[in-house]
């Protein structure tokens, strides 16, 4: 069982499935306007690295690294299907895209995510990200949580 990642074009049926379940997925935990989630067009844009992780050819994973054009870029649509969680197909994911993000010489890589997602919170501990204030066109909210990673 070997997860291979590549930067692929996210309008595709198995990435529209993944970022279908995600959207249930933050609904369910969230309400509206904590829902920071990017549209399929957004993603297209040339700006954005669209990484799909893929078990035996089925997309299981996916995830953006989208450039703000300050030298800082932000992930974005984060989601592994639950049927293939435990394949570190996220740990694939975010060693691929902080290879994009050194190649690009990027100062460092943001996010937001959401408190009720323990999981996602800790792997982006265990990668380096700390908690900041929001940053970009974010707001303060209490369901959100800021991170970035200083990269060298």
């Amino acid at each position: 069982m070997t997860i291979t990642i590549a930067v692929e074009q996210p309008r595709q049926e198995g990435v529209i499935r993944l970022l279908e379940m995600s959207d249930a997925y933050a609904q369910s935990l969230y309400p509206p306007e904590s829902n920071h989630l990017v549209d399929l067009s957004t993603l297209e844009k040339p700006t954005v690295n669209f990484l799909v992780a893929r078990n035996a050819g089925a997309i299981v994973g996916c995830c953006a690294l989208v450039e703000a054009g300050d030298g800082t870029a932000e992930i974005k649509r984060m989601f592994v299907d639950p049927q293939a969680r435990g394949l570190k197909v996220a740990s694939s994911l975010m060693n691929a895209l902080e290879a994009i993000a050194a190649d690009r010489q990027l100062a460092a890589i943001q996010l937001e995510t959401g408190i009720y997602q323990p999981e996602a919170i800790g792997l982006y501990r265990k990668y380096g990200y700390v908690e900041i204030e929001p940053f970009g066109s974010y707001l303060q909210d209490p369901l959100s949580i800021f991170m970035e990673k200083r990269l060298a």
